[in-house]
């Protein structure tokens, strides 16, 4: 499991859960329920990683938490 903070929340539009990564420009992911959500989300992660990898870009270490509720 990744260390980067996760935001989730229902999406009435998509009626779907959305999981965003702030730290991982660009980087979310969706589910009909939190749990898939979740799974979906460290798959995307796991996806991103490696892009950024094969670019040559830079991948930011985990800061933890970042936004305050």
């Amino acid at each position: 499991m990744s260390k980067y903070e996760l935001v989730i929340y229902w999406s009435e539009e998509n009626q779907a859960f959305i999981v965003e990564v702030p730290e991982l420009a660009g980087c979310a992911a969706d589910g009909k329920t939190y749990q898939e959500a979740l799974a979906n989300i460290e798959v995307v992660i796991q996806e991103w990683i490696e892009a950024a990898k094969e670019l040559g870009r830079p991948i930011p270490k985990p800061k933890g938490r970042l936004m305050f509720a």
